[in-house]
């Protein structure tokens, strides 16, 4: 065997889980970490088998040993994690945010908060899945069995958000089909033909092109929620179409939807770039940039302010879905991902940054368009008032109110008009047109995509072509986080009940989409505002806290941190210490805390789009849909009680196999029982003895690797000690360890 691997250091007095603990801790360096192999051990009659001896299983147990699959590369994996917590969020939710929030005053207490909560968090996720080598299920009943139902609930929350998230992106496709027109569909309101006459549809009238085409074209939107409507065909087959491709980019796990990041995490940046330097060319972007950056401080003082931006930290990282740590768990043990949790939390705020200038870019262009009409309508209303309440000696001489009245000369009228007729001015119907006010108009969520936005590009030269990009990027930042999502569904699934991969993931997907023509109905927008203000934010702020608790208090601050420096090789700073200990658990029980005063303060409600009005209406949920509310937080945090309570009255036994067992791939204690009559107690498993330093006498009983490529010939065996212990890796290419250190 080579003799340039590392020793294997071990505690005479270890029981047996701190002796499996540090055996799993000594891993091998290894450049080409991302290959696969796996273990055979050879019995006393020369035939080879694998063997997957569970924690608390069974010693005799034999069966196949299943290889987890890894990344291919670094970049592959990085891409997945920055794909998954960069999102549509980043574009429509934290402009938005930065608009209410007081501009650029906004980015100060964000920054201070993903560093204070942030960070640590997505470190903390990193780390236990690179640790050990689990989905969510798997490490929190790794950590303590009780906390198991933590895995659960997330595995929930994961699959109410995915029933939804899906359905944006299908709206995306949709748009994305109906862009390929010259001009676009949504350019100006369509006309209605009678036998006498051409007319504007009134509910386009009285709104916007944009508005029209967003609820009455695409959506068909109902008055209601209990106004079913029946299914909208279009958005279903787009639904159809959007559920097989997350199938078909995950059917194969990280070897097919990490390849699908390469293009799916990159795209949205060239995108954004390209989007930011067109709309630095348009008349009115530095409008909308400069009132980004001009801050307003006394609003930082608010205490909303800053719930709304912890909030904002929580769900752009992509905390508590178990994402984060099913990507983590097909790591090599010895990666830095500490560099990993800093990395990717700063490319996710500087990707809000830059989707926030390029929608403010776009929307100063937008606001300045909307001011130029709101000054050639009211011109023409002042031409009505001229002797009629207006008296012509108001206007001053240089302006020609018959010719297009510039904004600045427009200012100078209703400047004169409001000295004059100060208190009679409301009376005269006359808007100020203030390119601020129309900047001031906050638009969130769906509306800044499919109808802020929308409205902007009609008016760029090239229309449909920026159309077809901006959606094409939408459906791009949606699918990287459904992959994590359905990741985090899929993983702990597959790790605990052993199921096989493609049929899981296409019956996941079968089964979301059936229950996901709930939201293409037409009153399906209403659901989805249920689903996304009801089914995430509160049970996964429970589920982060759960996890931050666990690691802190139950498994041992002062052990993760040992677990830390054998895995990473150095010891993190003592800033995370105290974070994990004590200030992040205390920030996230006040935003727990806030977030339960807002849902009593503000009854559930949604916002009705009546047609006869072409306008929204604020409205609170019949009845039955405040049951459906409480039910969604009730349903997904359940599994933790549930689990706790089967585990406490031991209903069922922690040291049972099953979803309470862990299985390692990398680092495994193997055991085969020795034949009768062998004397040899020495054990590395429960380290009573000293191992002995010599080769083992048997060598039909040891331990070799059989490559995962396969092929003739079989490898050259390597004794194992004794012939009866020997420490499994699942890496092809890792130096054996020598006898000798054995």
């Amino acid at each position: 065997m080579p003799k340039n691997s590392k020793a294997v250091k071990r505690e005479l007095d270890d029981d047996v889980t701190e002796s499996a603990r540090d055996l799993l801790s000594n891993e091998d360096a290894c450049d080409d970490s991302f290959k696969k192999s796996s273990l055979i051990i050879g019995g006393h009659d020369g035939a080879g088998k694998e063997r997957n001896v569970e924690e608390g299983g069974s010693d005799g147990e034999e069966e196949e040993e299943e290889e987890r699959p890894a990344w291919n590369s670094k970049l592959q994996y990085i891409l997945a994690q920055v794909g998954f917590s960069v999102g549509l969020g980043n574009v429509w939710r934290f402009p938005y945010l930065c608009q209410k929030n007081g501009g650029g005053a906004y980015l100060v207490p964000y920054f201070i908060l993903l560093v204070l909560i942030g960070i640590p968090l997505f470190f903390l996720e990193l780390a236990v899945g690179q640790r050990i080598r689990r989905g969510s299920i798997g490490v929190w009943n790794y950590i303590s069995p009780r906390l198991g139902g933590i895995g659960f609930a997330s595995c929930m929350v994961c699959f109410f958000v995915a029933l939804y998230y899906n359905v944006i992106i299908s709206w995306s496709l949709f748009y994305f089909s109906q862009s390929f027109q010259q001009p676009l569909p949504w350019h100006e309101c369509p006309l209605v033909k009678n036998k006498n006459s051409t007319f504007v549809v009134p509910e386009c009238e009285k709104s916007s092109a944009t508005t029209y085409y967003w609820y009455r074209e695409a959506l068909d939107i109902s008055d209601s929620i209990s106004e079913s409507g029946g299914l909208n065909w279009k958005m279903t087959l787009c639904l159809l179409a959007a559920w097989s491709m997350v199938c078909l980019a995950m059917i194969k796990g990280i070897q097919s939807s990490g390849k699908v990041m390469y293009f799916s995490s990159l795209f949205p940046y060239v995108v954004l770039i390209c989007f930011l330097v067109r709309s630095l060319l348009l008349e009115g972007s530095m409008d909308g940039i400069r009132h980004m950056f001009t801050p307003k401080l006394e609003i930082m003082l608010e205490a909303k302010v800053w719930r709304e931006a912890a909030t904002q930290v929580f769900f752009a990282l992509g905390l508590g879905f178990g994402g984060v740590i099913a990507f983590s768990s097909y790591n090599k043990r010895d990666n830095n991902c500490h560099f990993d949790a800093v990395l990717v939390s700063f490319i996710n705020f500087f990707t809000s940054v830059l989707a926030t200038l390029v929608v403010f870019a776009v929307l100063g262009f937008k606001a300045n368009i909307m001011n130029g009409r709101c000054v050639a309508l009211n011109s023409n209303k002042i031409v009505d008032l001229l002797g009629n309440g207006i008296e012509a000696n108001l206007i001053p001489n240089h302006i020609n109110l018959s010719q297009k009245v510039s904004v600045d000369d427009y200012r100078q009228i209703i400047g004169i008009i409001k000295g004059v007729k100060e208190d009679d001015f409301a009376k005269l119907g006359l808007d100020s047109c203030s390119v601020e006010d129309e900047l001031n108009k906050a638009v969130q969520g769906t509306g800044l995509a499919f109808i802020a936005f929308t409205e902007a590009m009609t008016h760029f030269p090239a229309s449909p072509f920026w159309s077809v990009m901006f959606f094409l990027m939408l459906v791009n930042l949606g699918l990287g986080s459904m992959f994590g999502t359905i990741e985090g569904i899929l993983t702990p699934l597959i790790d605990t009940f052993k199921v096989r991969k493609e049929l899981l993931t296409v019956g996941c997907c079968v089964l979301a989409f059936c229950l996901g023509l709930v939201f293409v109905q037409r009153s399906g927008n209403y659901f989805v505002t249920m689903f996304d203000d009801y089914s995430a934010t509160l049970p996964l702020l429970i589920v982060v806290i759960l996890e931050n608790l666990a690691i802190a208090w139950f498994y041992g601050i002062d052990k993760f941190f040992e677990d830390l420096k054998e895995m990473l090789g150095f010891t993190p700073y003592r800033f995370y210490y105290y974070m994990w200990k004590f200030i992040t658990p205390i920030l996230l029980l006040v935003l727990l805390g806030s977030s339960f005063v807002q849902l009593i303060m503000t009854p559930p409600g949604y916002s009705a789009w009546i047609q006869e009005q072409a306008q929204e209406k604020k409205v609170g949920f019949p009845p039955w849909g405040v049951a459906v509310c409480i039910s969604l937080v009730v349903v997904a945090v359940l599994p933790v009680p549930v689990v706790f309570a089967l585990r406490y009255f031991n209903v069922i036994d922690d040291g049972a196999g099953g979803i309470s067992a862990v299985s390692y791939k990398k680092g495994r204690i193997i055991k085969e029982n020795g034949a009768p009559g062998e004397g040899d107690d020495a054990s590395l498993l429960h380290a009573k003895t000293a191992p002995s330093e010599a080769p083992s006498p048997m060598p039909a009983n040891g331990i070799y690797r059989k490559p995962s490529g396969g092929g003739g010939g079989g490898p050259e065996p390597d004794a194992a000690p004794n012939g009866r212990y020997g420490i499994g890796y699942l890496m092809a290419d890792v130096p054996d360890m020598p006898e000798s250190d054995l």
